[in-house]
């Protein structure tokens, strides 16, 4: 009967491309990840130019908000119908895409939330939504 006499070596984990891998998903999410800094304040004082308009890009969609008691808040400041309708046709001014997300509560009156609707309309916003709540299932 032969001898062995090579030794078999044990074997052992590369943990060499485990590291680099980890290091790479490292380097990724911070190059991915938006930094912010704080606004420093300096004593500066910008120059004035005349009112010609926005140019930057619309803004994100104002929210209003039809309370169960038909109180009535644009972007939580309280407004009447009217100058809901006012304030909604100035922004429209500035922004032809603005958009308006209608969120009433679920006991107030539907007929308020339609009354907003027609004002929306009425200052020509095309864009509108209408949040809700998905119910949970009965099991």
């Amino acid at each position: 009967m032969p001898l062995k006499t090579q030794h078999d070596e044990q074997p052992q984990l590369n943990m060499t491309p485990m590291i680099d891998i980890v290091f790479l998903i490292i380097i990724f999410f911070m190059v991915g990840t938006k930094f912010t800094e704080l606004e420093r304040k300096i004593g500066l004082e910008v120059p004035e130019v005349a009112n010609l308009g926005a140019i930057t890009p619309a803004p994100e969609k104002r929210v209003v908000n039809v309370y169960r008691d038909g109180q009535v808040t644009l972007d939580r400041s309280p407004v009447s119908l009217k100058e809901l309708t006012n304030q909604l046709a100035a922004a429209r001014s500035q922004y032809k895409d603005l958009g308006v997300l209608i969120r009433g509560d679920a006991a107030s009156s539907f007929q308020r939330v339609a009354d907003v609707l027609g004002a929306c309309k009425q200052a020509g916003v095309a864009e509108l939504g209408i949040s809700v709540r998905i119910a949970a299932r009965e099991r």
